[in-house]
């Protein structure tokens, strides 16, 4: 093998890899084909038509605790599942 060959294929690997990441490049960013909103669209300004009318009040936010909260009751929140027949405590477990 010639030194001339041996260089071809030394420069072949980084002219290569940075062919792929060009063309990954402009494949996934497609900056020549993006859409500028700002540039190629005209939204016309108008004037806020319509009103506002109140629905209600929220009272009794000054309290710190809500009313028939559970966070405490740790047993009545969380159900304990039940284990089908077929499977032994033992087995769970790793025991013999």
């Amino acid at each position: 093998m010639s030194d001339e060959s041996g260089l071809w294929l030394l420069l072949a690997g980084p002219a290569s890899a940075t062919a792929v990441y060009w063309g990954l490049y402009r494949y996934y960013r497609n900056t020549d084909k993006s859409h500028g909103f700002e540039r190629e669209t005209t939204v016309e300004a108008q004037p806020i038509t319509g009103d506002d009318a109140k629905v209600g009040t929220n009272n009794g936010t000054t309290q710190s605790r809500i009313r028939g909260e559970n966070g405490g009751a740790y047993r009545q929140r969380v159900q304990r599942v039940q284990r089908s027949s077929d499977t032994s405590p033992d087995a769970e477990s790793g025991g013999a």
